[in-house]
């Protein structure tokens, strides 16, 4: 999270304004610099707050789930960035969104890690 966060910050900030939709009412700069502070705070936050880290995790997957619609975006207005040039490319990765989702609520522990087998 804090890698890609800087990315937003620094030498990927067209690549990630190429995906924010056309249909958010905010600057596409913003929303990069914005989003990319909160990755950068989310992921410190997960590996510095470890009595908070239900609570992050929580953030965390709800980050993942607010920022679907401009994956889903990027694959009906058919934009090119990150190397996703092909519609079946960008299809491919909103499949991953989910698992993310899933990451966050695991590294927070709300999925708990299965029990050692005997």
């Amino acid at each position: 999270m804090t890698a890609a966060g800087t990315l937003h910050l620094t030498t990927a900030r067209e690549e990630f304004q190429a995906q924010v939709p056309s249909w958010i009412p905010i600057d596409e700069d913003v929303v990069v610099v914005g989003s990319g502070v909160a990755e950068i705070g989310l992921g410190a936050a997960l590996l510095l707050l470890p009595k908070r880290r239900r609570g992050v995790g929580l953030l965390l997957a709800a980050f993942y789930v607010a920022i679907f619609p401009g994956n889903i975006a990027q694959y009906v207005e058919g934009v090119d960035a990150f190397g996703l040039d092909t519609d079946r490319a960008r299809l491919i990765r909103l499949f991953f969104q989910p698992v993310l989702v899933l990451a966050a609520l695991f590294a927070g522990g709300i999925i708990p890690r299965r029990a050692g087998r005997d």
